[in-house]
């Protein structure tokens, strides 16, 4: 069929082709294609705007197209991450060949602004996202502890309301959170079983998908009874017997339900390993300090055998045909938009799946159980949403990582990616350790300056900005016989947060919440009394939200404390951008006294 048939056959079919893209047609010649569920070793595939015309372009090119030598690389559909929270750095995924999130919990407005954009064909630049929007949690639960207000609930006759609120506000499907079958989990509550039990008949009734996040084993198989679509998570724990993985893989396919195992999210729940594929250079050139920062982070440390239950769950799920997904849980520390996907495939092929079992978990298998209708596909009328290695990753998975080209809509995202490793060596070549002052002391405090060596310097700081409602005062005190400056902090807590806060906040960037190169410093020292309370040092990362805290207590009388930097896991001491005095998360009121606070080379 000739190129001008095929786009008189797309204009009919409805395929919308703009006046750039007809003169701009893709051929990527001689290429080995994996169409999102088999290897073809050698086709040529045409795409123009944003559809691929033809999967098996025979003949002469198509005069003016731009001709990609296929020889020795694989061509893929555009990843799909099936659990993000896409929140930030919306261009990343996109850099490593995912062009679709599948988004768990996110800010409404985002959601609804990225709907738009898809809707009017101008999300080029950024993977395309289908979401939950707001998750379905109780009042203090997993989901509130990010600061934002979102609304809960608490009983089985608010399901509906709550599940016709979150689809007039565009949510694709309904995210539920169980953890503990009702019981406090982590200092922080949950939804009761029959509560989730409505949610999910509830969802069912609008004709959308339920998914639940479980962290156990008896809450997995509540909500396969229950009738939940799927589980988008595993967990860690200790050993099953054989009998009771295998049975619960038999009721998520009798359920007809899918699984999301997010390797990448229980491997940082396990300490983190996730920062190994910084050790590729050509992924790390993508990786800015900020993001290799979170990377390098974990939520956790729970033993790693730990990791051998999810392993062997989604080895019986893959035995007895129920749809394994992959998902990356991307937005958590030890984890990054689009580069962790590549970890996740090659997690599900080392708990069992082949390569080309997990190059599905990764296309069509979520955009057939999510509905996304013509993506995760290589085919005519499918999405021009494409990943071109080298090499073959049905052999080797990890081929995935050797990334040629990117197309979003048909658009080649390779300009993206340049810009972005220019930036990255921009900032690896300009990267300073900042130098600490020969005392190490940060803390210059006068009547009418809250001063400092360097940085931004110290600010107030509360929950405000999350919608708290916490207050703080600071007063320069007079000084100390050592002729230190103390500052006295009284803070009022508010209730309303589960992790409600009031501060001051050493911020060692040039601009608030802009990282410094702190890594020359080993040791926090600081002097500290007030009422006998106890108070946290905060530590934040660039760009990871989430705080390392370490408690000290404010007694009656001056007392000097230290603390080594490395106690504040998952923070890279390269990469600070807040060192916090902070009272909370129990409401109340407090006062404490700070002096002669430094970082400390030993």
């Amino acid at each position: 069929m000739s190129y001008f048939i095929l786009k008189a056959a797309a204009v009919a079919t409805g395929f919308t082709l703009s006046s750039m893209a007809l003169a701009a047609a893709t051929l990527v010649r001689d290429v080995r294609v994996f169409d999102g569920k088999t290897v073809h070793e050698r086709r040529s595939v045409l795409f123009d705007g944003d559809k691929i015309l033809d999967a098996d372009f025979r003949g002469a090119a198509p005069k003016d197209a731009r001709i990609v030598d296929g020889a020795g690389r694989t061509l893929l559909p555009g990843l799909i991450d099936a659990h993000t929270h896409a929140y930030r750095q919306s261009e990343a995924p996109l850099l490593f060949g995912v062009t679709t999130q599948i988004d768990m919990f996110t800010a409404v407005p985002l959601m609804q602004e990225v709907k738009r954009a898809m809707a009017a064909g101008q999300n080029t630049q950024r993977a395309d996202m289908f979401s939950a929007g707001t998750l379905a949690t109780a009042p203090k639960g997993h989901g509130t502890q990010f600061g934002m207000p979102i609304p809960t609930l608490t009983q089985p006759s608010e399901a509906q309301a709550f599940v016709d609120a979150r689809i007039a506000e565009g949510s694709d499907f309904i995210k539920i959170v169980l953890i503990g079958g009702g019981q406090k989990a982590g200092g922080m509550n949950t939804l009761d079983l029959p509560t989730a039990r409505a949610l999910v008949e509830a969802a069912h009734r609008r004709g959308k998908l339920a998914v639940v996040h479980v962290s156990t084993e008896a809450d997995a198989r509540a909500m396969l009874e229950a009738g939940v679509d799927g589980l988008v998570h595993l967990f860690l724990g200790a050993p099953l017997a054989q009998e009771r993985i295998d049975s619960l893989a038999q009721l998520a396919k009798r359920k007809g339900a899918f699984v999301i195992p997010t390797f990448a999210v229980l491997e940082s729940e396990a300490g983190g390993a996730s920062e190994q594929l910084l050790n590729d250079a050509t992924l790390a050139a993508l990786v800015d300090r900020e993001s290799a920062a979170i990377l390098k982070g974990s939520i956790g440390a729970r033993p790693r055998q730990q990791l051998a239950l999810p392993k062997a769950m989604t080895a019986a799920l893959r035995r007895h045909d129920v749809p394994v997904l992959a998902g990356s849980d991307a937005g958590n520390p030890g984890t990054h938009y689009g580069l962790s996907m590549h970890r996740e495939m090659a997690a599900l092929v080392e708990a069992g799946l082949s390569p080309v079992d997990a190059l599905a978990a990764a296309t069509s298998v979520p955009a057939t159980v999510f509905k996304l209708g013509r993506r995760g596909c290589i085919a005519a009328g499918c999405k021009a949403d494409l990943l071109l290695v080298d090499g073959n990753p049905a052999a080797d998975i990890k081929a995935t990582r050797r990334i040629v080209e990117v197309w979003k809509d048909g658009q080649s995202a390779n300009p993206l990616r340049e810009a972005r490793r220019e930036l990255v060596a921009k900032e690896n070549s300009g990267a300073v350790r900042q130098a600490l002052p020969a005392d190490g002391r940060i803390s210059q405090f006068s009547k009418g300056k809250l001063g400092s060596p360097f940085g931004a310097g110290w600010i107030a700081s509360t929950d405000q900005f999350a919608g708290g409602k916490s207050t703080v005062k600071l007063d320069v005190l007079p000084a100390l016989p050592d002729g230190q400056v103390p500052l006295a902090v009284q803070a009022t807590v508010a209730p309303g947060l589960p992790f409600a806060w009031s501060s001051v906040a050493f911020m060692p960037g040039a601009q608030p919440m802009q990282s410094a190169d702190l890594s020359a410093a080993k040791v926090l020292r600081f002097k500290v009394r007030g009422d006998g309370k106890t108070y946290q040092v905060m530590m934040m990362g660039a760009g990871d939200r989430t705080p390392r805290l370490q408690p000290f207590t404010a007694g009656a009388e001056w007392q000097e404390v230290s603390m080594p930097l490395s106690a504040f896991a998952g923070i890279d001491p390269a990469a600070v951008a807040m060192l916090a005095f902070s009272a909370g998360p129990k409401p109340g009121d407090y006062r404490f006294e700070l002096a002669d606070v430094r970082l400390l080379e030993r």
